[in-house]
């Protein structure tokens, strides 16, 4: 729900309830999370800030930047009371997951558990959430949404449980985008089918829509027919690939800027691949100017194999500052990043001597990490990454709250008298 960091932000101060409060997206950019009360105003998702700010005294809105620490923190704490109640949990998102409850409850079990829920994750995390039932994921999403929307349910509802002709008519009401995985091109093409409401997809022949589209779309038909069709993903171990990028506060004009970013991003990488347990082949470097410049455009990236599958801090800083001679110097660049792919287990058989990398040995990219966390965020790095005072181009969070579960010295102060 897109409301799910604000729920967060509320959970430490209590003086944002009833209030509307935005949280804004990297560099204070956009709204990415609204509160009702922001809602009710007509903010929606992806206005940007500047635009609001003139009227924000005016309507008592309240900004926050975004403090993923925090709510990294809070989703895993949600997570982890999930998990109490199933053996089969697929966390989905961030603020979203699902759970396996067994085909031999009744429906009054399956109130009485999604109740249970909901109550225990308020109480012992303080995040409101809805639970939505069903028998399958497309329907559960459809239920969630529900429970979402309509009071009634008090943010519990079991699709079986709703009368059918209650089901039929909320479903010939609802367009057809409502539908998980449904949206954009793919609304249109269903529409020039006269597929216009979910009630309309949901009558559809699944064969027929496997061959105009494809299996996946079949899936959600039969889904919405009540068949399961989309299992259960098993968590997977490892990553695909890292990517690690971001939008500057200030631009940056210089390649000697540049390489600090990119070394950086080269030891976050390293150290995301050691506590992940998985090395990588292949680096991707990129650079970029404002989409919205006109009087530049520049958008280098430079791919670079690997000698070997490493997690080496160097060798990854290394490669990424081959991007380096691509950028032009004195040309506003507003975003930077790294890509590793071609990613491998590292607990495989240990390399020959000439391919093994020394700091990747001693493990420095955990080690660095290690004290950052424990001592506060770029007291220590290699090289150009571990040059201070801190660098000007990082992420602009002016309205950050306190991470208040995850940093020591920010931590709540609870006084009882």
């Amino acid at each position: 729900m897109n409301c799910c960091y604000v729920s967060c932000e509320r959970i430490f101060d209590p003086s944002l309830e009833g209030k509307p409060v935005i949280v804004l997206s990297n560099n204070d950019g956009c709204a990415v999370s609204l509160s009702p009360e922001a809602k009710a105003l007509g903010i929606t998702l992806g206005v940007p800030w500047f635009q609001l700010a003139p009227r924000a005294k005016e309507w008592g809105l309240i900004q926050k930047s975004s403090n993923y620490e925090l709510y990294a923190d809070i989703s895993r704490r949600v997570m982890e009371i999930l998990s109490r109640h199933s053996a089969w949990i697929e966390i989905y998102s961030i603020d979203e997951a699902f759970l396996g409850l067994g085909p031999r409850a009744t429906e009054d079990d399956l109130a009485a558990m999604g109740r249970r829920i909901k109550d225990e994750i308020r109480r012992l995390v303080g995040v409101p959430v809805c639970v939505g039932i069903a028998r399958t994921k497309t329907l559960a999403k459809l239920a969630n949404k529900t429970a979402k929307k309509m009071p009634v349910f008090g943010g519990v509802c079991v699709w079986e449980g709703t009368r059918p002709a209650w089901r039929a008519q909320l479903l010939a009401g609802l367009p057809v985008s409502e539908v998980w995985g449904i949206a954009g091109r793919l609304t249109r093409r269903l529409g020039a089918m006269g597929i216009f409401s979910i009630a309309d997809l949901a009558a559809a022949d699944p064969v027929a829509i496997r061959d105009r589209f494809n299996v996946v779309v079949m899936r959600t038909v039969l889904e919405l027919q009540g068949t399961p069709c989309i299992d259960f993903e098993e968590e997977k171990l490892g990553k695909e690939q890292l990517i690690f990028s971001r939008s500057f506060a200030t631009p940056i004009t210089t390649r000697s800027a540049m390489r600090q970013v990119l070394s950086v991003y080269a030891q976050q990488g390293s150290a995301r691949l050691e506590k992940h347990h998985q090395k990588a082949k292949i680096l991707t470097a990129f650079a970029g100017t404002s989409f919205y410049n006109a009087h530049e455009k520049s958008f280098p990236s430079v791919l670079v194999p690997l000698p070997a599958p490493t997690s080496d801090p160097v060798v990854l800083a290394k490669a990424g500052q081959q991007l380096l001679p691509n950028l032009a110097e004195g040309v506003k660049y507003v975003r930077a990043g790294i890509m590793l792919t071609a990613l491998s287990p590292a607990t495989g058989q240990e390399a020959f001597e000439p391919f093994r990398f020394a700091h990747e040995d001693q493990s420095i990219s955990s080690l660095i990490e290690n004290v950052n966390r424990r001592h506060g965020r770029g007291l220590v790095g290699l090289g150009y990454g571990g040059l201070r005072p801190g660098p000007s181009w990082q992420m602009k969070r002016d309205s950050l709250s306190p991470r208040a579960t995850t940093h020591w010295d920010e931590l709540a102060v609870v006084k009882a008298s």
